[in-house]
């Protein structure tokens, strides 16, 4: 009796291993199937590696649910003030205080991305883009609309709406060239009963043209063609570097304005130019 016990338990495990072998075999033969949405925003774009010129934004999309990080810099002395001993005794600026921006950015849905700019004078600009039409899907350009307001005393005086569009154009191994019609209210900060125009319509233009695989020339002027317009128009020009999802500017510019408020609000003036810097960093 103690013989057919051990007789069957054993013609059981065997016949168990015999059904459970081919079995695993196949499971492991056909692994069950796996979907990656592919999602081309996620791809680089090597001639607009960067969702700014150096104030000005590009049209690159941000993929849905990802982020992007950016802080500008801009020393406050101007580089020609005083002779260059003085300048260097100031270490090129770099002694100098300066405007300090965060920026964070935030991919809302497939083409709608929403972020939050401060800059160290305590004005905060929240902004939204929307796609509108990209070179890739067979259309003559990339179009996006861009809403944006800003706030002085951490958003609480001096707001200022802005509207426009951002249009580029690459060129084919060469760069890409942008063109942004902009309107922004409350371009003055003094109470409109002392001003006489309190808007300002911007046309923004730029280029970023490619030297070497991930090394780049920027360059940006934004003329303020209608309305309130005091100062020179604030112009930009640079030079980048793309490191992995890292990009490091260098740029020199004869304002310091990073929100739109700022930039309508021009330049200082055409003598005074300042160093600065933006560093971004994607997180997808």
């Amino acid at each position: 009796m103690m013989k057919a016990r051990v007789l069957l338990v054993v013609t059981g495990f065997a016949v168990g291993l015999g059904w459970s072998a081919p079995a695993a075999a196949q499971g492991a033969a056909t692994p069950p199937a796996r979907q990656v949405a592919d999602d081309v925003d996620l791809d680089l774009v090597p001639l607009q590696p960067d969702f700014t010129v150096v104030a000005l934004p590009t049209a690159l999309r941000l993929p849905r649910y990802k982020s992007s990080f950016r802080v500008t810099h801009r020393f406050g002395r101007p580089l020609g003030d005083g002779s260059f001993g003085d300048l260097a005794a100031d270490f090129f600026g770099l002694d100098s205080g300066a405007q300090i921006g965060l920026e964070y950015r935030f991919g809302l849905t497939r083409g709608t991305q929403v972020g939050i700019h401060r800059t160290s004078n305590r004005t905060i600009e929240f902004f939204a883009e929307r796609d509108l039409m990209q070179e890739r899907d067979g259309r003559p350009v990339n179009m996006a609309f861009l809403a944006a307001i800003d706030g002085t005393n951490n958003f609480h005086d001096s707001y200022s709406p802005a509207l426009g569009v951002v249009v580029s154009r690459t060129l084919p191994r060469i760069g890409t060239v942008f063109l942004q019609p902009i309107w922004v209210n409350n371009a003055n900060p003094l109470p409109s009963a002392l001003v006489d125009d309190n808007n300002t319509f911007l046309l923004g233009v730029g280029t970023r043209l490619r030297v070497r695989p991930t090394v780049y020339l920027v360059g940006e002027i934004i003329p303020r063609v209608a309305g309130h317009d005091p100062g020179v128009s604030q112009a930009s020009f640079g030079l980048e570097k793309r490191a992995g999802g890292h990009v490091f500017q260098l740029n020199f510019s004869n304002g310091i304005g990073t929100t739109m408020g700022q930039i309508a609000r021009g330049g200082t003036a055409k003598d005074d130019w300042y160093l600065g810097f933006n560093i971004s960093r994607k997180f997808f």
